[in-house]
């Protein structure tokens, strides 16, 4: 079985400029037409140019258009898939809720509790092999970031992305965060597992629920705590990144968010999995990744068209026989054409 593509398609943008030049050929066209009718009557001005031929520029401009597509469409590279191979891999399907709520600005852990929790995420990408990973963010209400996926450089591409304002309600919404993640895995027989990291400091409650529930459809729910016991400040910062300040409650006096340890191991608890809090010498991220590599590992199947030849040297070959023969070609009429009566009028 063979599969057709093309390799460089945004080069078909530049075809848009064939109708472009079809009409700047029927100006240029017209304008001559005007320009003979103030030498003369049109009958005077053939006597007068008996080699002008009609025809054979706009025989060359059709062979001149065919070369610039023929051109175009070797620069997209057209490609034929000549193998089709099945590798077999192995993995589990993973998927990490990160909390992006203002609380995870505090320094306790530095830089501070979230961009170390990133750093964490960005390094157990590198160390995935076969696994496949998801990505959902969550504050006041959770959202899918990245599907699940094997593609571990647009998982890196949207972590880079993720911030405090990429959610606008605030809070810490960590039950929905697990059913989300739970609806995010496909029906497979993979052994599925959910790293929630956070500070637990959770506004909507049911996390042991949602937990419990994820545990009774095979899914194991871990748990990251981000921050230290006696917590932090929360820094403000305005829309230029600079620090104002640190957030204030209606009496004024600075909000310290602490990390809540109780509640993350209930969760992990109640999901079959693990705690660890994290620190400023380790994020806790590699000792559950590890834990997460001891579940059974399902093979998958994986068909691909692995092996592509390029086929653009053909239109490109093409290409310039047409510019050849519009080369040699000439706009005057040979004397035996013109000497040629096809019709049988009379002179």
């Amino acid at each position: 079985m063979q599969i057709f593509r093309f390799a460089e398609p945004v080069y078909f943008y530049a075809l848009l400029m064939i109708p472009v030049f079809i009409i700047l050929y029927w100006l240029m066209i017209s304008w001559k037409r005007r320009a003979m009718k103030r030498f003369g009557e049109s009958s005077l001005v053939k006597q007068l140019m008996p080699d002008v031929s009609r025809s054979k520029p706009r025989f060359k401009f059709i062979l001149l258009l065919l070369a610039y597509t023929f051109i175009i469409l070797g620069l997209a590279n057209p490609q034929i898939g000549s193998r089709l191979e099945t590798i077999e891999r192995k993995g589990i399907d993973i998927i990490i809720a990160i909390d992006v709520s203002n609380s995870m600005l505090a320094e306790d852990i530095k830089p501070n509790r979230l961009q170390r929790a990133r750093q964490a995420i960005s390094k157990l990408v590198d160390d995935l092999k076969n696994d496949r990973i998801g990505i959902v963010v969550f504050a006041g209400k959770a959202y899918t970031q990245l599907p699940i996926t094997t593609d571990y450089a647009a998982a890196k591409l949207f972590l880079s992305t993720i911030n405090t304002d990429i959610v606008p309600s605030q809070g810490t919404a960590i039950a929905e965060a697990i059913k989300l993640s739970t609806e995010s895995f496909t029906e497979n027989d993979h052994e599925k597992a959910i790293i929630i990291i956070t500070d637990g400091e959770d506004h909507e409650g049911d996390a042991i629920v949602a937990a419990e529930k994820a545990r009774e459809k095979g899914i194991r729910v871990y748990t990251i705590g981000m921050g230290l016991p006696e917590g932090a400040p929360i820094p403000v910062y305005d829309k230029y990144g600079n620090q104002q300040g640190f957030k204030k409650d209606l009496s004024n006096n600075t909000v310290v968010t602490k990390l809540n340890e109780p509640m993350l191991r209930q969760i992990a608890a109640a999901g079959g999995g693990q705690y660890v809090r994290a620190n400023n010498t380790q994020a806790g991220l590699g000792f559950i990744f590890d834990e997460i590599n001891k579940l059974e590992k399902t093979a998958f199947e994986s068909r691909v068209f692995s092996d592509y030849e390029d086929r653009f040297q053909y239109l490109i070959a093409i290409a310039i026989a047409l510019l050849l023969i519009e080369f040699i070609i000439l706009e005057r009429r040979g004397k035996r054409l013109r000497n040629l009566n096809l019709f049988g009028k009379k002179k």
